[in-house]
């Protein structure tokens, strides 16, 4: 990359755009850290990051939603493998909702997040319900 592509990503106040077509491995790359860093020293991730994690989560979801619109056949708009449309990681929304993946995992399995086992330990949570969840979930107890 060079000064001037660094130059179009920067604005002037220091803020970095982050393009749509790489926020999401740029989300996958920061959860995966956070994890690693919550799970050896028990950090917690500040409401700021959590409104990133959250912002790339939503720019990942509009590119996917471009991409299957102008080449549904072809992922190489984004440079990004195919993903299962609407659906986050265990790891994704445990950041997302600022908690650990052991409590996402309960969530889970008392059913009151839904999610679809995609493999030995794999779970993928629908989108919308995890949304639900995040802004209802006091409603319950009300």
């Amino acid at each position: 990359m060079s000064d001037t592509d660094a130059e179009h990503l920067t604005r002037a106040d220091g803020a970095v755009i982050v393009p749509a077509a790489v926020a999401g491995d740029v989300l996958r790359a920061l959860v995966r850290d956070l994890t690693a860093r919550v799970r050896a020293d028990g950090g917690e991730v500040t409401p700021g990051v959590r409104r990133l994690l959250y912002a790339l989560h939503t720019a990942a979801q509009h590119a996917e939603m471009f991409d299957s619109v102008t080449a549904p056949f072809d992922s190489s708009a984004t440079g990004t493998p195919p993903r299962t449309s609407g659906t986050v990681s265990v790891a994704e929304a445990a950041a997302l909702m600022g908690c650990t993946t052991r409590h996402v995992r309960a969530l889970i399995a008392a059913g009151r997040l839904p999610a679809e086992r995609v493999g030995a330990r794999v779970w993928a949570i629908d989108t919308d319900a995890l949304h639900h969840y995040r802004h209802h979930r006091g409603e319950r107890a009300a």
